[in-house]
């Protein structure tokens, strides 16, 4: 038994090493962005390469915004991700119908829902652009905003969760006459933290990260997220590498961020029954 137990802490031991080292490698392209974002470009093309800055200095991030325009492309990148926060709550009450309520056509139209999934959204970017053209909608906000309010995967993803929560909660909170706005609002969202958690962050990544629609969709500069702007930093400044780092790390950083704030919630979400 003792040799047993030996070997098995020799194992976790060489397992911690593993992933410690396989960490850190991970982990070391982003230290070397965010150190790099604060050194000067003549330090970066230096050699042999510093790793820690010399001197730290934030100009680079002070040329982002008045060299550039990064801070319309951020205000956009606002608007979009607080746009999507809103279509969270349109998938969440999807979700809760396909879950909890019983119609014609239920499943029917939950497997149309699932099978949009089958589909690359590159085949339907270009009827739903003509679609927008038609309305209008094209070089707008409104235009950038429309199509990524719901999915598929976020309606499955809610529907999936909500339907472990129990009928018979429901059913007591109407039989003391809660209406079925204040049940979604009061037990369903408070229940679903987890997978809202969950969700909130995929809906900011795609967000905060969105290039390819805003791209086709925007003709005019002052709709340009940041994705887009960081494509056409690289491009008027190929050569200044300090520059490039900085706006690399503007962008990952809030990702980073959000995740460490909703973590625990994902983590806490994995014990949740439903109040069973």
């Amino acid at each position: 038994m003792h040799t047993s137990q030996k070997q098995m802490r020799t194992s976790k031991w060489i397992v911690g090493i593993i992933l410690t080292v396989g960490g850190f490698f991970m982990v070391l392209p982003f230290i070397w962005m965010l150190l790099s974002s604060l050194k000067t470009d003549a330090e970066i093309m230096r050699f042999p390469p510093t790793i820690w800055p010399q001197e730290i200095t934030f100009a680079n991030f002070k040329e982002l915004f008045l060299a550039f325009n990064f801070a319309v492309y951020l205000k956009n990148t606002l608007i979009i991700v607080l746009c999507s926060f809103g279509g969270l709550i349109l998938n969440a009450m999807a979700g809760y119908g396909f879950a909890k309520y019983n119609f014609k056509g239920k499943n029917i139209l939950f497997y149309l829902v699932l099978a949009t999934m089958m589909i690359p959204g590159q085949v339907t970017m270009i009827p739903v652009y003509l679609i927008l053209n038609a309305m209008g909608l094209t070089n707008t906000m409104a235009g950038i905003v429309f199509p990524g309010l719901v999915g598929a995967f976020a309606i499955f993803l809610f529907r999936q969760f909500m339907s472990t929560i129990s009928n018979e909660l429901l059913e007591a909170a109407r039989l003391d006459g809660a209406s079925e706005w204040k049940i979604f609002w009061k037990i369903i969202m408070p229940v679903s933290r987890p997978v809202i958690a969950v969700q909130g962050i995929l809906t900011f990544i795609g967000a905060w990260n969105s290039f390819l629609w805003p791209l086709i969709m925007a003709n005019d500069e002052k709709y340009y997220t940041l994705s887009v702007g960081l494509q056409l930093l690289k491009g008027q400044y190929a050569s200044n590498y300090a520059l490039q780092m900085a706006g690399s790390t503007f962008m990952i950083i809030p990702i980073i961020i959000v995740f460490m704030i909703f973590q625990k919630y994902i983590l806490q979400g994995f014990n949740v029954s439903g109040l069973k």
